[in-house]
């Protein structure tokens, strides 16, 4: 090694630091034009480059365009573009093999484009193509003049082989985080045009007294609470509220506190380190932290177990929480939003519900009536639920005036997710496009109507299907506040889960269009 000129030692040194140096600018963003300026101005400081410039081809125009630069003017930078084949440039494109000139003042070929070389004479051009597998992508070019302690041309295009192959794969990364970002942003303006307040439906005035409370908070980071029965779409409400909001840019995470066990809960919540238990074997990012910038839907809060309201209560108040096995404080940049079908007030009063975190989520509440309060909008949701499962099923089912009419008396005690379960079975089981009396389900038909045949039961006014008919309709709300949990609802009920099953089978309820 001390044989060796210190000169060429020092290149090779110049040579790893340039190209360390090249590989971390290239991942401190993906920012096109600034990484690859960067890329220049370190090969000029650090290998004497002249002048230097990046080219990528432009898929519009099918021409290579300069996009960063070393020792080039604006209005030059603006000139360098070239057809495939024209010049050197592009004929590198065009064949894909790097090409040497030792004198471009000697080369015919050299078109010099940019204005930038008033004198030519004397100065090199190395020109090496920039390629991802088969892809020819770009080129990039440098000026140099050599003298015997400069190093020679071999080493510059090793060099530049080695830059070209690191700017390949940076801009095939760019591209296809140009092309997940334009697709995210495409999404992001077709959920805010999904929930818009135009498309939610009701024209009832509960109803639009909903809608004018969400536009008062939907600008604002404050906390919500959503009040009201299971089925009355609080989490169209909430995922309204958030693509209406300043964090629509932000993920919209939601989580059903009563669908998850309580063991599980806290791991969901806010996620877990390596070794936090038994097979806990990763760390596992939890909802809050993906939901970062965004908004969390804490459904069903009433269900939350006491020791967690607890550390739900500090994300509130100081905004930070910790992993499951962790100490270390994450910041909590979250907008919260809770639903329940519980008086959290009289829960509080109980001591089933924390009464500090109540009066804290309790910011604004907005009820959000049940349907058979709304009955004007009745009509409205079932032609939108018509005309959503036509398309789904290839139909063209409506509901004839008598049908409506039953449809609206009905008091959805299950209400709008009542509705659509109802409508997706009609338009499914329909032999024919209009909806008469006779296909509604027996509890929809109105009273005075006729009963159609093959009911559970022959007539709706003797008093034993009266009484019938209560028991199938309490079964089904006990169902609902039990999350269709049947050992729950059971005793809910007072009865045996055995007998729970033979009364749904002897009710022909059926729990997928009932939920």
């Amino acid at each position: 090694m001390s044989d060796r000129p210190a000169g060429l030692l020092e290149r090779k040194d110049r040579e790893l630091a340039a190209i360390l140096e090249i590989s971390r600018v290239l991942t401190a963003s993906f920012d096109l034009e600034e990484n690859l300026g960067a890329v220049m101005r370190v090969l000029s400081s650090l290998l004497e480059m002249q002048r230097g410039c990046v080219f990528l081809k432009d898929p519009s125009s099918e021409q290579v365009r300069i996009v960063a630069a070393h020792g080039l003017s604006s209005e030059e930078i603006l000139r360098g573009k070239y057809k495939i084949g024209e010049g050197i440039v592009g004929r590198v494109m065009e064949s894909g093999k790097a090409m040497f000139i030792p004198n471009i003042g000697e080369e015919p070929k050299f078109l010099n484009k940019t204005g930038s070389r008033p004198d030519k004479n004397g100065v090199s051009f190395i020109c090496e193509p920039i390629k991802f597998k088969d892809e020819i992508m770009g080129v990039i070019t440098a000026d140099r003049i050599y003298s015997a302690s400069s190093g020679g041309v071999d080493d510059d295009i090793r060099v530049l082989q080695i830059v070209s192959s690191l700017i390949a794969q940076f801009v095939k990364l760019w591209g296809n985080y140009k092309k997940v970002e334009e697709e995210s942003r495409v999404l992001r303006r077709e959920l805010a045009e999904r929930y818009s307040l135009p498309n939610i439906i009701g024209e009832s005035e509960k109803f639009q007294s909903v809608l004018k409370a969400i536009m008062k908070v939907a600008g604002t980071d404050t906390t919500v609470l959503l009040l009201g029965e299971s089925g009355t779409g609080k989490e169209l409400i909430a995922r309204t509220t958030h693509y209406q909001s300043p964090r629509a840019k932000g993920p919209f995470v939601a989580v059903n506190c009563a669908a998850l066990p309580e063991n599980l809960l806290e791991v969901e919540l806010f996620g877990q380190e390596k070794g936090a238990f038994t097979g806990a074997d990763r760390r596992r990012t939890g909802r809050f932290e993906a939901a970062n910038g965004g908004t969390i839907f804490l459904d069903e809060i009433g269900e939350l177990p006491l020791v967690l309201q607890a550390k739900l209560l500090r994300v509130l108040e100081e905004k930070t929480f910790e992993r499951v096995g962790s100490s270390r404080s994450m910041k909590a940049d979250v907008r919260i939003i809770a639903a329940t079908n519980r008086n959290l007030e009289e829960e509080a009063r109980k001591g089933a519900f924390r009464a500090d975190l109540y009066w804290r989520l309790n910011v604004v509440s907005i009820v959000l009536p049940p349907l058979r309060e709304r009955q004007k909008d009745v009509p409205l949701l079932v032609d939108f639920y018509l005309k959503k499962f036509n398309m789904a099923y290839g139909k063209n089912v409506r509901a004839g005036s008598t049908a409506m009419e039953s449809m609206s008396k009905y008091p959805w005690p299950g209400n709008v997710r009542e509705l659509a379960n109802t409508i997706e079975r009609l338009v499914i089981m329909a032999e024919k496009d209009v909806l008469e009396p006779g296909d509604l389900p027996y509890n929809l038909v109105a009273e005075g109507s006729v009963m159609p045949q093959g009911h559970i039961f022959d007539s709706d006014t003797s008093l034993g299907a009266e009484v019938k008919n209560l028991e199938r309709q309490r079964i089904i709300k006990a169902l609902r506040e039990n999350n269709f949990i049947q050992q729950k609802t059971a005793f809910a009920l007072g009865i045996t889960p055995r007998k729970l099953a033979y009364r749904i089978k002897k009710y022909r309820i059926d729990l997928a269009a009932v939920r």
